[in-house]
């Protein structure tokens, strides 16, 4: 489509369709689980100031907010990822947060501000990421705001419930727990290592290890299932995505519950496009795995003696985790290879002005 044949509606005219096309039929609509009474009596289709829930039984509300729209979304600047592709990631990234603390998603509230030269058809593919990005989830998007901006700007909220005194926390791990992962981490940040600099490198990766890359910021996965498991059974002693990369999850839950870790390091699973990525950056597979990335799995904690039922609810579920170290009372994170402990290697993501490539790439243990 050239300029001349795109359409430029205003505000009003751009949130009247929106409505009827992605927020309808959503008032009266329960979004409650596991016998939490929740309704959704005035959603975005009443088109008031807000959302209103009536909440009928003793639960508990968690609620995340995550901006990810800004300056440095490269993949997004180079043409690779698209309008749509943003939207669900702004999804995925707020109903983790919730995910993580083992909450049920009952709302998204969003924020997408959009400069002057994005057309309708552009506005169109934001929303239309965002609501199929809250439907895989099993949740709505109940409003927020919508507005102009200097460039495209995504900001949103979620919600969810639990039943009272089963929120997963980062504190609680104890010396003796066992460090478990839902799956690999680092493609994400690989990703943003490898398409940036993709021309300067001796080789390029094959196509669907590059569509591998890609996807893993197409369609990343909230791990709601696995975190409404670890909510409902008294398995997790504490528990946190890795949004802000492995190595970064790892010491947050470490200071937030006073122990240290020893991670294993040939248990840590690395996939394979990860350790493709690091051949070409000539970087170690596992300091690329812990860096910087936005990876969405879930590390936990599980006491030793409740491994074993832990993974049968898991498997049972059709889910599964990787038993990654355990917890000491020595109060610092190290990897372990054949006897010989060190430093985790990899960069943790701090919000340094460098981009995540340089953060993978500079890693001081690479």
């Amino acid at each position: 489509m050239n300029l001349s044949e795109a359409v430029f509606s205003d505000e009003p005219t751009r949130v009247r369709q929106l409505v009827s096309e992605f927020l309808s039929g959503q008032s009266g609509a329960l979004v409650g689980t596991d016998g939490l009474d929740v309704q959704l009596s005035a959603g975005a289709d009443a088109r008031d100031d807000c959302a209103v829930y009536d909440i009928g039984s003793p639960m508990s509300l968690v609620v995340g907010s995550d901006y990810i729209r800004g300056p440095k979304f490269i993949l997004h600047e180079m043409g690779l990822l698209s309008d749509f592709d943003i939207g669900y990631y702004l999804a995925a990234a707020n109903i983790s947060d919730v995910a993580a603390m083992g909450a049920t998603p009952i709302g998204l509230l969003s924020v997408v501000r959009y400069p002057h030269e994005l057309d309708d058809a552009g506005f169109r593919q934001v929303m239309a990421g965002i609501h199929q990005g809250c439907t895989d989830f099993g949740t709505l998007n109940v409003g927020g705001d919508i507005g102009n901006a200097e460039r495209l700007i995504l900001a949103g909220t979620a919600l969810g419930v639990c039943p009272p005194g089963k929120v997963l926390r980062r504190h609680g791990a104890r010396p003796g727990d066992l460090l478990c992962l839902t799956g690999p981490c680092g493609l994400l940040g690989a990703a943003v290592a490898y398409f940036p600099k993709r021309d300067s490198f001796a080789g390029r990766l094959p196509e669907e290890t590059e569509q591998r890359l890609l996807d893993s910021w197409k369609r990343p996965r909230a791990r709601v299932a696995e975190g409404q498991l670890l909510s409902r059974k008294p398995y997790a002693t504490s528990c946190q995505d890795t949004s802000d990369g492995l190595k970064a999850t790892v010491e947050q839950i470490m200071q937030a519950s006073e122990v240290g870790f020893r991670v294993v390091e040939q248990d840590v699973p690395i996939d394979p496009a990860v350790r493709a990525v690091a051949e070409l950056m000539n970087v170690e597979p596992l300091a690329l795995a812990m860096s910087a990335s936005s990876d969405f799995q879930l590390a936990f904690t599980v006491a030793p003696d409740d491994l074993a039922a832990c993974r049968e609810s898991f498997t049972a579920s059709g889910l599964d985790f990787h038993v990654i170290g355990e917890a000491t009372e020595k109060g610092e994170a190290e990897a372990v290879h054949n006897g010989t402990s060190r430093p985790l290697p990899g960069v943790a993501w701090k919000h340094q002005k460098s981009d995540i490539s340089l953060l993978a790439a500079s890693s001081p243990d690479a």
